[in-house]
């Protein structure tokens, strides 16, 4: 029962997620068969093409079955305001009722990855300073380009590195093993996809943001992947917004509250790798009458 109210919650919530269009300019990364994926480019307005600015590319959430690049399009817009190019990607999705693993979504990440650090001239992005975000099982694809090794699109030019040089995540399934979400998909294959399975030294300094009610993702699964981290010396901050649930980080969510306090996280987490200038400009929403929200959880 658990994993079937999932997959209807993850599937409403990715429909609540869609927007008309994804903001940016489009681009095709890649082609498979017949079908051409895309991803969005946002540049800030003082931008010239002899720039060597960071680079923020963003993977939605939606459980690998559901979701749309546009469920970030007010993370790349405020970003794009503060300096960063911003990229959100479209990528191919599983069918809800089987149980594949989420090879073609990790193959997509790192090829769109590639695409933008191989064109980073074209964008004025300094190649060295492309990070990757994401929520949820788009966090999952996140951390996967930052951490794991392995699972290319053979068909990608492979002397082109896809690793993230940061990760900033949304509440993300990136531990996949036993007892984990995402378990069902990858089985006794879990270490060939599970971040939290893969963490060497080389790793991207990263900061990571959860609801203290996540059903999917516990504090103490989180705390165990920052703790790894640091033991290996690298940067791993680690944020709990008390109360929340799984998506809670959403634009749409509180009254954009989570949306305001998880931007400006992230904004002061970028400017402590030099990547930012100043402080968060985000201004505060105004807080208006509470009420319930019985939005699903989005996967």
């Amino acid at each position: 029962m658990k994993s079937l109210y999932a997959v209807f919650a993850l599937l409403f919530c990715a429909q609540l997620c869609i927007a008309a269009e994804p903001v940016g300019e489009m681009f095709v990364y890649k082609k498979v068969g017949d079908r051409e994926l895309k991803l969005w480019v946002s540049k800030p307005a003082d931008w010239k093409a002899k720039d060597k600015r960071p680079a923020l590319v963003f993977f939605h959430g939606g459980g690998w079955v559901g979701g749309a690049p546009t469920s970030f399009n007010e993370h790349c817009k405020y970003f794009a305001s503060r300096g960063l190019v911003s990229v959100t990607v479209e990528y191919r999705l599983l069918k809800g009722k089987t149980n594949d693993s989420p090879l073609v979504c990790v193959q997509d990440a790192k090829s769109a990855m590639r695409w933008v650090r191989s064109h980073a001239k074209d964008f004025g992005i300094d190649p060295k300073r492309i990070g990757a975000a994401g929520g949820s099982a788009g966090g999952h694809l996140a951390a996967f380009c930052g951490i794991v090794e392995g699972k290319d699109d053979p068909q990608d030019d492979l002397s082109i590195s896809p690793k993230a040089d940061a990760l900033v995540l949304f509440n993300p399934v990136f531990n996949n093993g036993p007892g984990q979400w995402g378990h069902f998909r990858v089985g006794d294959s879990y270490k060939e996809f599970s971040p939290a399975h893969n963490i060497t030294r080389d790793d991207p300094p990263t900061i990571i943001f959860l609801g203290s009610e996540d059903h999917l993702i516990s504090v103490e699964t989180t705390k165990a992947f920052q703790t790894e981290m640091q033991k290996l010396g690298i940067v791993c901050e680690f944020h709990i917004s008390e109360g929340q649930k799984h998506g809670f980080y959403h634009f749409s969510k509180s009254n954009g509250k989570n949306y305001y306090d998880t931007v400006t996280g992230a904004d002061k987490f970028l400017a402590s790798l030099g990547w930012l200038k100043g402080l968060p400009t985000l201004q505060a929403p105004q807080p208006k009458p509470s009420s319930d929200d019985n939005t699903p959880e989005e996967r």
